[in-house]
């Protein structure tokens, strides 16, 4: 694949493609941390003179954080110290201005790009290339850099539409996130334990079941809405005020894939052994199989508990490679955040090779001051995705690009479908 060392860039138009996507509260950015990581890509483009416009979405349609890029250009202005222009447009005639009058070295950030409906659908390369969005902006553009790890399992026309049409460079960060989980899934060192948490339960179960399937792990450890799926297909209940929740969630529907998994591969998927629950706004632990266990039945379990901290604690201790996805319940809440601090804590100080990913772990991490961790992934559902064996339209866009610049630099035709 291309890197982006690969190029010169001085006078050259280049479209970024970053995920700058974060988490706003009362229409104000809380968080910068995808602004930083994607930073060395931006300083580099622009100290070799790259004319540069940056693509990132926003959330989705109709959702609370769904808000215009000013904001955005604004953080990058201030962490960069130079201005970087909001173009109030995607790809129509003032967005096309902006672009043709940038000169070396400077910047610009388009649009939230999930306001073009073009974005908003998943469709292959082919539709993607015919869209608008690329028709309009290809021929201003030079090259593609796209440091959007977060969206490699989305196939839009920002993401991969271009990679046919122009060469697509991966940036540092997606070169750096490729590099790290392609280590821990590719590796032979063993141990090699998974600790699969949060909300994301098909996600998990789909990576539960391609590593166990596939000897890629030892041991799944399990936390969160995850744990709770797992531990009722062991034949436990959880009580009704959780099962009802579960069912509400659509939940339950799951348990009998984590039952099938459990089938094969027993032994090696942990569960939690005791649950904290909200008893009376205060956290309480119960053993699932002590005589306290009806507090299961009228309040909400949300983390694991001490004993399953200390249980995982000591498998993660003695791991080789660790990959986490998920909390191991509300962190929000502080007296809730105990388990998932406690296994991120482990993770830290464990001589593995861990990588931690999903944005509410991150959230955890940053928030605690936990060290240690040797990769913490910018990318939640696309690391799922990765560590699920299943393929990401980006990766096999930026392969295509490749092999395809490739054979025209050796005086090679292009497939003709797509010629130039």
């Amino acid at each position: 694949m291309f890197r982006l060392i690969d190029f010169e860039y001085h006078g050259k138009t280049v479209f970024l493609r970053a995920d700058l996507n974060s988490p706003v509260t009362d229409g104000k950015i809380i968080s910068d941390a995808r602004f930083r990581a994607v930073l060395p890509t931006i300083i580099y483009l622009l100290e070799h003179g790259a004319k540069l416009v940056i693509g990132t979405h926003q959330s989705k349609p109709y959702k609370g954080d769904y808000i215009t890029t000013e904001q955005h250009a604004e953080i990058l202005s201030g962490l960069l110290g130079q201005e970087v222009e909001y173009v109030e447009d995607i790809f129509g005639k003032y967005a096309r201005e902006r672009i043709r009058a940038l000169k070396p070295g400077e910047a610009v950030v388009l649009e939230n790009l999930r306001f073009a409906a073009e974005e908003v659908k998943y469709k292959p390369i082919e539709d993607c290339e015919k869209t608008f969005f690329v028709r309009k902006l290809v021929p201003l553009i030079d090259y593609v850099v796209n440091d959007a790890f977060a969206a490699t399992h989305r196939s839009q026309p920002s993401l991969v539409g271009f990679a046919r049409l122009k060469p697509m460079i991966m940036g540092f960060l997606m070169e750096k996130e490729v590099r790290a989980l392609t280590r821990a899934y590719e590796t032979q060192e063993k141990p090699r334990v998974y600790v699969l948490g949060g909300a994301k339960v098909d996600d998990s179960l789909r990576v539960a079941e391609n590593v166990l399937r596939n000897g890629r792990a030892e041991v799944i450890l399990t936390g969160g809405l995850v744990g709770h799926v797992f531990t009722l297909a062991k034949g436990f209940h959880l009580g009704d005020t959780n099962l009802e929740f579960m069912e509400k969630k659509g939940l339950l529907e799951l348990v009998d894939w984590a039952e099938e998994i459990l089938n094969d591969f027993y032994p090696y998927v942990r569960t939690p052994v005791d649950f904290a629950v909200d008893y009376r706004g205060e956290r309480v632990e119960v053993d699932l199989l002590s005589e306290e266990k009806w507090l299961f039945d009228e309040h909400p379990i949300l983390d694991i508990g001490s004993r399953t901290i200390e249980k995982y604690r000591e498998v993660l201790m003695g791991a080789k490679i660790i990959v986490a996805n998920g909390p191991m319940g509300v962190f929000e809440r502080e007296e809730f955040a105990v388990g998932t601090i406690g296994v991120f804590r482990a993770i830290g100080e464990s001589p593995a090779f861990s990588i931690v990913g999903g944005g509410h772990s991150i959230a955890s991490i940053y928030q605690h001051s936990i060290t240690g961790i040797s990769h913490v992934s910018t990318g939640g559902g696309a690391m799922l995705s990765f560590f699920a064996g299943e393929k990401l339209p980006v990766l096999e866009a930026f392969r295509e690009s490749y092999e395809r610049f490739k054979r025209l630099s050796k005086g090679e035709q292009p497939d003709e479908e797509h010629g130039d």
